[in-house]
């Protein structure tokens, strides 16, 4: 084991490989999540049911990326990068009491979660209060979702130990179970009960569980064959988990504002008319493909190196992680955002209003097409902050990004509240999309006022050909749209028809690139 550490710390490590591979892990896992997605449309619509289900799933959703993958990874993979470096024993010694520690946090955060499930029902729903029946029968589905926290909690923690040794692919692999049990769960409704009815809803819910428990089953053999499952125990006075308890507090907002910001949302939206959360949720989950291939995979690799480069103060070698993060997310996320714009409700139809049977209505696709709009207009920035928060994260630091979070998450609600009235749910995208690009700027004036990072000087010469092929693919989208009705189409000729649209617009943007000089090996960077 030692050896093989040895071999891996001495020998450059391919970013891009590594991130290639968590992004054909997640590409798997979005698709999968589209075809859950679809089924669910075509099982409960838009209807309150499913405003009833994806507040249910919400809730330990929130709190998983917020403490789990959010906070927790920010404040322990740093910790646990600087004990990997000097050997498997004190490496052990630290991942055992926090093992420990983890584990008896979330049975008492579960076991409250299930107790008080009304209370949260009426926290991330408080317009559910003026319908009792509607209350209480969510309530009963946030008691069958909660547990669910506990065991995906645990899942991000052994992914994060994972990724510290190199091992990106089973932990990006995982959401896809979920994805599979609610699939599956869904499919039992149809075939027993129907499209609709509370006890479908219940069965979907307890899909959710299932999941959890088969994505922590997944990750334990691998972390026994690398000898990273030592027997847990409550020693609070090791110094790295008073280092990752001292960094956590900060971290729980400065690595969520994403989720505060949902949570803000999923109130103000129970509030509205009915439909409302699911016209988020669904735009949303368009959003998430482009988010979850690019901003997902760069996070998620570019935090262990960037821990280790500030761990032997290798100035410049964060220096070019950081720029080669930054680039990768424009060029990336800036034509996924053009296209994700120009074809909002083509993309709407097609995915959510085509095998729907009827139960998503042409008003259902505009409501989710406006709400799309203007999360796309968010996506780049909401790349950039998974890009940018791991530079302080990296040295240790979680006070600065918290107050950077802090003030995001306040413009968020200050748009919130001052636009939700008069343009419902698409104010809320709208205040979304301010948030996402007020925490870009935060974090990077706070990185550059530290002397952490600064965008190198040729920067905007690399940066050139992706703004002007992303204008040009964006012209092209706009003409190519004009005389086709996407809505009133056929769906199958819809289908092939945006697969059609979406391919030529990358096979086009990537021409572009080539012509302006950009080439695979411009993207590799090793550190």
């Amino acid at each position: 084991m030692s050896t093989e550490d040895s071999a891996t710390t001495s020998s450059k490590s391919n970013l891009t490989t590594q991130g290639s591979i968590v992004a054909a892990m997640t590409l798997l896992s979005r698709l999968s999540g589209f075809a859950r997605d679809i089924v669910l449309s075509y099982l409960f619509g838009a209807s309150q049911l499913a405003d009833m289900f994806f507040v249910a799933l919400r809730i330990p959703n929130f709190f998983r990326r917020l403490f789990a993958e959010g906070a927790f990874n920010q404040a322990f993979v740093p910790v646990l990068m600087r004990f990997k470096k000097q050997g498997l024993a004190p490496l052990l010694a630290f991942v055992a009491p926090l093992s420990g520690l983890f584990a008896t946090v979330l049975v008492l955060v579960v076991v409250l979660g299930v107790l008080f499930a009304p209370a949260l029902t009426a926290l991330f729903a408080p317009g559910f209060t003026r319908n009792a029946a509607v209350f209480n029968q969510t309530a009963d589905l946030v008691r069958i979702t909660f547990p669910y926290l506990g065991f995906i909690s645990l899942t991000a923690y052994a992914g994060a130990v994972l990724n510290a040794h190199n091992r990106f692919a089973l932990p990006a692999f995982t959401p896809v179970l979920l994805n599979f049990c609610l699939i599956s769960a869904a499919g039992l409704v149809l075939m027993d009960a129907g499209p609709s009815g509370v006890n479908g809803v219940e069965l979907v819910s307890w899909g959710v569980l299932v999941a959890g428990v088969l994505q922590l089953s997944f990750l334990i053999p691998p972390l026994a064959r690398l000898g990273l499952l030592p027997m847990p125990n409550l020693q609070t006075r090791h110094s790295g988990v008073r280092q990752v308890g001292k960094l956590l507090v900060p971290a729980v907002l400065s690595a969520s504002v994403g989720q505060i910001n949902a949570l803000v949302n999923t109130i103000l939206a129970s509030t509205l008319m009915t439909g409302s959360i699911s016209w988020l949720y669904y735009a949303d989950r368009l959003m998430e493909l482009p988010l979850g291939l690019v901003a997902v995979a760069l996070g998620t690799v570019m935090l262990p190196h960037l821990s280790r480069l500030a761990a032997i103060d290798d100035k410049e070698g964060f220096k070019a992680t950081m720029d080669w993060g930054i680039h990768l997310s424009l060029l990336i996320g800036l034509p996924a955002a053009v296209a994700l714009y120009l074809l909002a409700q083509p993309l709407s139809a097609t995915v959510f209003m085509s095998f729907s049977n009827g139960a998503m209505t042409l008003a259902d696709i505009q409501m989710i097409g406006l709400a799309l709009e203007f999360f796309a207009i968010a996506l780049p920035g909401f790349i950039l902050v998974k890009v940018l928060a791991p530079g302080f994260f990296a040295h240790e630091d979680t006070q600065s990004p918290f107050r950077y979070a802090s003030a995001a998450v306040a413009v968020n609600l200050a748009g919130s509240l001052a636009t939700f009235s008069w343009f419902g749910h698409v104010g809320l995208a709208l205040a979304t999309a301010l948030s996402a690009w007020t925490h870009v700027l935060l974090l990077y004036m706070g990185l550059r006022r530290q002397g952490h990072y600064r965008v190198s000087p040729g920067f905007l010469q690399q940066m050139w050909p992706v703004l002007v092929a992303s204008t040009l693919l964006g012209l092209v989208i706009w003409w190519w749209l004009q005389p086709i009705g996407w809505l009133s189409m056929e769906p199958t000729k819809r289908f092939v028809g945006i697969l059609l649209t979406v391919g030529g617009c990358a096979v086009g943007y990537g021409l572009l690139l080539w012509v302006f000089g950009l080439r695979p090996r411009h993207l590799i960077h090793r550190v």
